[in-house]
């Protein structure tokens, strides 16, 4: 909201959604004046009182609001920033109406990497990156034709537990999962960030995205989070993206692509010393690095059960049911006792969505 303010007109909010948060939903809706909002969350709309909106905005209810607005004529960009499997919805139908999709809901090609590119291509739509990492990756993707390319290497702050022994990491609470060192996140991607399972399933979207292959995908670890990642050329040239950790940049990137405009983010300034570290990840401590690249190689279904499993090994636990090194784990078992198809339709990616939450809330029971 703040990119689209300070834009000087250029860009508008024609619809905003939310699930449950009205409050903040309303208050945006008076100061952006959209043509619609969706509240997806039945309850939460019938509990608030809108009326304070103008008449020109109409409020919608429901999930499958989001598929009705995001195709309408005067939607040109959707940016799809739902957390989670539920964010494919909204996304698939975007990209069946030709819209231009600015991605921060890395699930829908976590999930349905080949589906969803494939959706873009026939329909003529456009897919732009805006994690951190991945839009860094665009930028710098720019620097040569995709030929030319070696490798991509994808930053990692490293988290909260960077220098934590695995006895230790056993003994991890919530609220220390909770606080990052350097982004302000929702609890769920918080967390896969502690594990590093964040950064797993951004190698499996970067292998879709960018039509990498797995061995063609990297990680380091940053603790300072500036360089949002790096793509290195067959002349050994690497190149990379710098920038202070804030997501205005990566939005206002994707919502005026091709072109650059001036930035409401912040600046680095080159006046002040500053230390940039990098370091290799350990595999052992964090082993879903390990088995992100896995599911990157083996694509099919993988994604999909991965994608479920951690949703609801994380929900579990902050909930108190599970340990925090017992997140990984949980999902690797998972992963290893689904019945693997190569190449699954959508129905079939939702049906293992959902058999693979079961299976955690058994795992976890048991």
């Amino acid at each position: 909201m703040e990119v689209i303010g300070a834009s000087g007109g250029r860009l508008r909010a024609v619809a905003l959604v939310a699930h449950t948060n009205t409050a903040l939903l309303e208050r945006q809706a008076v100061s952006a004046r959209p043509r619609w909002i969706v509240v997806t969350d039945p309850g939460a709309a019938a509990a608030h009182d809108f009326s304070a909106m103008g008449s020109e905005t109409e409020v919608l209810v429901g999930s499958e609001a989001v598929s009705r607005v995001v195709a309408e004529a005067q939607v040109d960009v959707v940016l799809s920033a739902v957390v989670g499997r539920a964010g494919l919805e909204g996304t698939w139908a975007a990209l069946e109406a030709g819209k231009t999709v600015a991605l921060a809901n890395k699930e829908s090609l976590v999930m349905a990497g080949p589906l969803v590119t494939r959706l873009a291509r026939q329909n003529q739509a456009r897919i732009l990156p805006v994690d951190s990492e991945h839009s860094a990756v665009f930028q710098a993707l720019q620097a040569g034709s995709r030929e030319e390319v070696k490798r991509v290497v994808l930053t990692a702050s490293g988290g909260p537990f960077r220098t934590y022994s695995r006895e230790r990491l056993a003994g991890v609470t919530v609220a220390e999962a909770l606080d990052h060192p350097t982004w302000e996140m929702g609890p769920k991607i918080t967390i896969d960030s502690a594990t590093l399972m964040n950064k797993a399933l951004e190698i499996i979207e970067a292998r879709w995205l960018f039509h990498l292959e797995p061995e063609q995908i990297g990680v380091v670890i940053h603790p300072q989070s500036i360089v949002h990642s790096l793509v290195e050329y067959v002349d050994g040239s690497v190149i990379a993206q710098l920038s202070p950790p804030d997501m205005k940049l990566p939005i206002q990137y994707a919502l005026t692509w091709p072109e650059r405009r001036v930035s409401v983010s912040e600046k680095l300034d080159w006046s002040r010393a500053m230390r940039l570290e990098f370091e290799p990840p350990d595999l052992e401590r964090f082993p879903a690095l390990r088995l992100g690249l896995e599911v990157a190689r083996a694509g099919g279904t993988a994604g999909a059960v991965l994608n479920a499993a951690n949703e609801a090994a994380v929900a579990a636990f902050l909930a108190g049911d599970l340990g925090f090194h017992e997140i990984v784990p949980v999902c690797q078992s998972v992963l290893e006792s689904h019945t693997f198809d190569s190449d699954p339709t959508l129905e079939r990616l939702l049906d293992l969505d959902r058999w693979a939450r079961q299976e955690v809330s058994r795992w976890v029971c048991t």
